[in-house]
Formats: structure tokens, C-alpha cells, sequence
């Protein structure tokens, strides 16, 4: 288990370099939850949709304070081990945990991929941006296009 991370951390090392850390803005993929309102009916999903509010969700980190010992899930366990990793590698990498997370998730993707996914996040923010501050005439283009920047974020698994 410790060797797969260092291979990993090394991998990684000779892949980024920390000048050209990613510089991640939004949360990862599987923290994004939309809320979409239709005819006056509220959901929740994780799939984008027209007019959606993105929400990020943080789970909990375990009944710590609530039982006095601590009790949590082998996914937070894998979280915080992580996080711990990112941490220690940071003067190597010059990523904080959050973008050596955003590293990590991508790694996987073509240059091509990861440099559609850099411009993805910069198009969404801005048009996030830009919903909250249209007006009536221009709201449904922007909806549009936030729809449609969102859901080939999704598709690439950036």
C-alpha cells in the first residue's frame, strides 16, 4: 500500500512540475450536486441540468465528538490518507491537497483532455459569474451555455 503511493507520488512528480499545477477551482466531480427546479418541483442530482444551482457537498468526516472514539468509513480513511500525502509532498509538488487531488483525478486524461478541462473550469466560473449578474433577456443563453460547458465537464471526468 505505502509503495503504491510513492509510485504514484513519482509518477505524478515526473508528470507535473509546480509551476504548472493545476489551479482547480471547482470541487471534484463527485462533490457537485445540482439542484434543478422544473415547474415548480425542487431535485437534487449529480447530472447537470438547464437553470441547475450547483451546490458543493462536503461529507462528514466520522461520529468523532458525538461517541468520543472515532468511527469512520474506509472511504474517509482514504480521504484523509491523501490529504496526509498531498501534504507531505507539497514542497516536491507545490500543490495544495485540493489540486494534487485535481492532478490525481486527471491523470488519467490525454494533454489534450487535461487542457480542455483547465478551459472548461475557467468558461464555467466565468458563466457562473455571469448568470448571477444577468439580466431577464440574456438569462436563458447563459443557462445554456453553463448547461452545456458543465455537461462536457461531466463527460470528461475532469
Amino acid at each position: 500500500m505505502i509503495s503504491t503511493r510513492f509510485a504514484l507520488c513519482w509518477a505524478l512528480l515526473g508528470i507535473f512540475r509546480p509551476d504548472a499545477a493545476a489551479q482547480s477551482q471547482l470541487p471534484a466531480p463527485n462533490r457537485t450536486i445540482y439542484k434543478c427546479q422544473v415547474k415548480g418541483t425542487v431535485s437534487y442530482s449529480d447530472e447537470p441540468c438547464v437553470g441547475a444551482q450547483r451546490l458543493d457537498v462536503v461529507p462528514t468526516r466520522g461520529a468523532d465528538r458525538l461517541s468520543g472514539s472515532r468511527r469512520i468509513g474506509n472511504d474517509v480513511a482514504n480521504e484523509i490518507r491523501s490529504e496526509q500525502f498531498a501534504h507531505a509532498v507539497k514542497p516536491l509538488t507545490g500543490m495544495s491537497p485540493s489540486q494534487f487531488a485535481t492532478a490525481t483525478r486527471r491523470h488519467h486524461l490525454d494533454a489534450a483532455s487535461q487542457s480542455e478541462c483547465r478551459q472548461l473550469e475557467a468558461a464555467i466560473l466565468t458563466s457562473e459569474q455571469a448568470e448571477r449578474s444577468a439580466g431577464a433577456g440574456m438569462m436563458e443563453s447563459i443557462r445554456q451555455d453553463l448547461f452545456s460547458l458543465r455537461k462536457r465537464y461531466k463527460k470528461l471526468r475532469c
